[in-house]
């Protein structure tokens, strides 16, 4: 990946419907080339998709909140993942280093839907020994990653962020 590269997927990240035409324009290449480079980003997994930006708020969903899940035995993890993907409320899972084991993002229309959530849901899964949930009150930064630093990979195979 070269500087190119990078310039490219922070153009895309803002705007992903740019066309190959002022994606091009941007690079300063030609159109079949910059839709050359765009389709090996892709190939190669750098670029995993493209999606509409949603404001969940528009659509009745005005609760948002971040459910910390600690599990009994680790003979429970594929159930677990298994059953978190089939809830559509569920729009993040992380494994996370702390005392819980996952951290969830959750959108909700409002506290009791919330409330349902979680302890007919997510509490219902086998394994599931706890949850803390967080209720977010305003959001002051949300977006798709955008990469604000030299993302040319190192010997390490990790980002190289010397140059920020």
């Amino acid at each position: 990946m070269d500087a190119l590269d990078s310039k490219a997927i922070a153009l895309l990240a803002k705007s992903g419907r740019m066309s190959w035409a002022e994606l091009a324009q941007q690079l300063g290449l030609s159109a079949p080339a910059a839709a050359d480079r765009v389709r090996k980003l892709e190939e190669s997994a750098v670029i995993t998709g493209y999606a509409a930006l949603i404001d969940p708020v528009q659509l009745g969903q005005t609760i948002t909140a971040f459910i910390a899940v600690t599990y009994g035995k680790s003979k429970h993890r594929k159930l677990f993942l298994k059953a978190i993907h089939r809830i559509p409320e569920i729009v993040e899972c992380h494994h996370v280093a702390t005392a819980e084991d996952f951290l969830l993002k959750v959108i909700t229309r409002d506290t009791t839907h919330l409330d349902h959530l979680i302890t007919n849901q997510i509490r219902a899964i086998p394994g599931v020994l706890r949850t803390n949930t967080t209720v977010v009150l305003s959001t002051q930064k949300q977006g798709p990653f955008q990469p604000g630093y030299s993302v040319t990979p190192s010997v390490s195979g990790m980002p190289d962020t010397s140059q920020t």
